[in-house]
């Protein structure tokens, strides 16, 4: 295929936060690898962000924070002008076709392709779309979704609809090669926590506290890693010393897939990334969505995961210290059950996702 894919352009649409990158930038490698040539349309605060593309475009774009006359119309300004500045980018560069991956920054450089009558592709990370992905899903071409089973999708939008997974990094690509260790009747019992890119005060609040209640013997079994917000950090630690619990914490894990695959259990939030490197790597977990976000995605995030048997979905007002020792009580009684939901989660990975949204951003595309 790279040879008549060599001198194509296509054009990519991510937001500066690493949710929407990453998965752009694994499809971006995929591209490259394909002969393609890839540029990369984004806001300001992935300026810093080293991406595999030709070059890097920065429209402006806002996000809908406030619901009253003033903020609204501040925001459909700074949309507004970014989708003339995309409207030019695009007749200048000429994309094949143009990819957005979510969030407001996308949607000038896809309404703008939309209007030039560029070829477009949407890809939802998320078992229900976002804001920006609903207002932009009637004008694109083809919608790519990260997860098999949908949620409040228009019935008019299900011709559009295909099943890629969500791209992961090369290091979850390694990671989702490493087995699921057993836990064993009296063997360490590896934990790994984390709440997001910056941490989640609730994890450092609520997991100290429930391993405290475990049994003694059980407490003694364990090793903990645990990612923390820097202000959290010191006050989690002193609890772990001083209940004896062997323990890692860190405000930031480089090699996160590595400590997933070193788990044998994962206590987390459900973003979309989240999510897809869990089951693509295959480990159980106890996720706890975001509570407050409008959309309610890393509820059907979870959702999705725990009905395929990969993990145990509690919502935050139920996540308390005394359900989540009873949870890991009954796990570490039962190991076997860990290993059911690792290769349940493992099932409903797609470690190849890149591979796949690569395929239909090339068929959209005409190659």
């Amino acid at each position: 295929m790279a040879s008549s894919t060599t001198n194509k352009l296509i054009l990519l649409c991510a937001g500066g936060t690493g949710g929407h990158l990453f998965p752009a930038e694994s499809l971006a490698v995929a591209l490259n690898r394909r002969g393609v040539t890839v540029d990369l349309a984004t806001d300001t605060r992935a300026a810093h962000f080293e991406f595999p593309a030709r070059e890097v475009h920065l429209i402006p774009s806002a996000t809908v924070r406030g619901r009253d006359p003033v903020s609204l119309a501040r925001t459909a300004l700074m949309l507004g002008r970014g989708t003339l500045k995309a409207w030019s980018v695009i007749g200048r560069i000429k994309p094949s076709v143009v990819v957005g991956f979510g969030g407001y920054p996308t949607v000038p450089p896809l309404i703008a392709a939309s209007w030039r009558g560029v070829p477009t592709v949407l890809h939802e990370q998320n078992g229900v779309m976002g804001r920006a992905n609903r207002l932009l899903a009637s004008r694109v071409t083809a919608i790519a979704t990260g997860f098999r089973v949908f949620n409040k999708v228009d019935d008019s939008l299900r011709g559009k609809l295909t099943f890629t997974g969500n791209p992961v990094r090369p290091l979850v690509i390694e990671a989702s090669k490493v087995p699921y260790h057993a836990l064993e009747a009296e063997g360490t019992f590896r934990l790994l926590v984390f709440g997001g890119s910056q941490g989640a005060r609730v994890m450092s609040e609520v997991v100290p506290v429930a391993i405290e209640k475990l049994d003694a013997a059980l407490r003694a079994r364990l090793h903990v890693v645990q990612q923390a917000r820097p202000e959290d950090i010191d006050a989690v630690s002193a609890h772990y010393d001083r209940l004896g619990v062997a323990h890692t914490c860190a405000s930031f894990f480089s090699d996160l897939p590595v400590r997933m695959a070193a788990a044998h259990l994962v206590i987390s939030r459900s973003g979309a990334s989240t999510v897809a490197e869990l089951s693509a790597i295959g480990r159980p977990g106890i996720l706890v969505p975001l509570p407050h976000a409008l959309d309610q995605d890393q509820l059907a995030n979870a959702g999705v995961l725990q009905d395929a048997g990969g993990a145990i979905r509690i919502v935050q007002a139920e996540f308390t210290p005394d359900r989540l020792a009873q949870e890991l009580e009954t796990l570490a009684a039962n190991p076997s059950r860990l290993g059911v939901m690792a290769r349940a989660a493992k099932a409903s990975g797609t470690a190849d996702a890149a591979e796949r949204l690569a395929d239909l951003v090339l068929r959209v595309a005409g190659y």
